[in-house]
């Protein structure tokens, strides 16, 4: 009884906690880790401790599949180089760096157990980022960067997390078997994912009942992180991985009723869990404070503040080389954007915040070595990572928007709306030309396809400027309702070859794959 008061206690707060956030203005991650470590010092509240499973398997999958889900492949290959070197490079020169660093400053950690901590904040976090970013309204090619690179970060960082404590654990692994180790986790956990992504895209495409879509779309990433947790690989590439296969092909699910369904439940799924997780952040951070070692303070206090320090010095100097060195291209995309290179790559820098996954990796540092000693100095790396993800949620998170404003990286609205009226113009033309073989596959009458056709045509007219007045309505016929429906097929195929032609942005498809579930699910009842 006592568990199930606090979580919903928890819940609660966190609830609370994201209304406040709001109606202030302030990122609510910020908020919500600042109001968990300010609950878990309060005399009688009683220390939190929460399994890594429950945060792997329980809260994680969810939320990067959500995150998954803003990113698409045609987006993705824009920017596939930088998030490439960022996705790997920087993660090992940051593993490496905090490393170098911890062993430094306290020489009686040992490397492996110094490159540890190193991979548990090599990565920036999908979910803080989303959270972080959400409000923001970045250049197409810097939101996909960012969205993209906390994706396969994660997945590299927590590859060399498992190796790193495989080295401890053991007493030492050399260089062959830490590569095979890393190839068999994050080739693995791909491969996996793609299979489940595979599979979950044929269900939702040749499901009928709506409701049981919406299910199915919430289990995939619970399938998949469980089904890579039994096989050994990594669970978060397979989340990753099978959300993206999943949003890739979403659009060919036979119930747009059953789509919106999905994106309903998933909204509120994702907002409390990500808010509930968190506020955990703050209260596990308070517990793992009470819980070091007397004298052990002062010293988790200055590693905390150094390691975040190198944090970001490690990660502006990256983004220096790859603004301007490797991927100038990628981050200013035209002559006439409104900021530079070295703006863009100071918001990408500040970005960065890290979160959740970090916060399960330092949950999963094993109590015990394998000769059944204590795992060296594990208190004090819980400190120090928790207190680092802290530092970023809060420091970036709250000033985050206003480095945007002030530097000016921000989208071109009327970019936007220009790429959205030439994506209906297309959907509508398409509709248009296959008016005459829908009609004949439903055998719609010709007061049904006449209808139709003025219907696309104001629209067409409303597109390029020439909107007539509206004449009222007649009743809806079945005819009418099922031709209707038949182009609206074929508006849904027309948007889905121009995301996959890079034509619109995520932003674009989504709003309009929005519009025309919403018009096939109010034709359909």
């Amino acid at each position: 009884m006592h568990d199930v008061q606090a979580i919903v206690g928890l819940i609660a707060l966190a609830i609370a906690g994201a209304a406040v956030a709001h109606r202030l203005r302030t990122p609510a991650p910020s908020l919500l880790v600042l109001v968990g470590l300010a609950v878990g010092f309060i005399p009688g509240v009683p220390d939190t401790r929460v399994s890594p499973e429950l945060v792997t398997i329980g809260v994680l999958p969810p939320l990067l599949f959500a995150a998954a889900q803003q990113v698409s492949l045609p987006d993705l290959r824009t920017v596939w180089k930088p998030v490439a070197l960022l996705a790997f490079g920087l993660v090992a020169v940051t593993a490496a760096a905090v490393a170098g660093l911890t062993h430094l400053v306290d020489s009686s950690i040992g490397i492996a157990a110094a490159f540890t901590l190193g991979a548990i904040l090599a990565s920036t976090d999908p979910v803080a980022v989303t959270a972080l970013s959400r409000q923001l309204r970045l250049p197409e090619r810097i939101g996909t960067l960012v969205q993209s690179e906390s994706l396969f970060n994660d997945a590299t960082s927590l590859v060399l997390f498992q190796v790193s404590v495989t080295a401890v654990t053991a007493g030492g692994m050399h260089a062959g078997g830490a590569v095979l180790r890393f190839v068999q986790l994050g080739g693995g956990g791909a491969l996996l994912g793609a299979a489940v992504g595979g599979v979950a895209s044929l269900l939702l495409r040749r499901g009928g009942d709506a409701t049981v879509l919406a299910a199915l779309a919430l289990v995939t990433p619970y399938v998949a992180a469980v089904t890579a947790e039994a096989s050994h690989v990594s669970s978060v590439t397979a989340v990753i991985v099978a959300g993206l296969m999943v949003a890739e092909r979403r659009v060919h699910s036979r119930q747009p009723s059953g789509r919106l369904q999905a994106a309903a439940v998933y909204e509120t799924v994702v907002f409390v869990l990500e808010n509930a997780i968190f506020a955990v952040i703050g209260l596990e951070l308070a517990t793992f404070i009470g819980n070091l070692p007397s004298g052990e303070g002062g010293r988790a206090a200055e590693l905390a503040v150094l390691v975040t320090v190198v944090l970001l010095v490690v990660r502006g100097i990256s983004m220096a080389v790859a603004a301007f060195v490797v991927s100038r291209r990628e981050i200013a995309p035209s002559p006439d954007a409104s900021y530079r290179p070295w703006q863009a790559a100071t918001v990408v820098t500040w970005a960065g915040a890290r979160g959740v996954v970090p916060l399960a990796a330092a949950l999963s540092i094993p109590l015990t070595v394998d000769t059944g000693g204590p795992f060296p100095h594990r208190p004090l790396l819980l400190v120090v990572a928790t207190a680092a993800v802290v530092a970023t949620l809060v420091v970036q998170g709250t000033t985050l928007q206003p480095l945007v404003e002030r530097l000016g990286v921000v989208g071109d609205p009327g970019r936007l709306a220009t790429q959205r009226d030439r994506a209906r113009q297309a959907i509508t033309a398409a509709a248009l030309s296959h008016l005459e073989d829908a009609a004949a596959a439903v055998e719609a009458s010709q007061d049904a396809v006449e209808r139709v056709r003025r219907e696309l045509e104001r629209r067409a007219d409303a597109l390029r400027g020439r909107l007539e007045a509206e004449e009222p309505a007649p009743p809806v016929t079945g005819s009418f309702t099922d031709l209707r429906l038949r182009l609206l097929e074929v508006e849904a195929r027309e948007l889905s070859r121009l995301r996959t032609a890079g034509e619109v942005n995520a932003e674009v498809f989504r709003e309009l794959q929005r519009q025309l579930d919403l018009e096939a699910t109010r034709l359909s009842g």
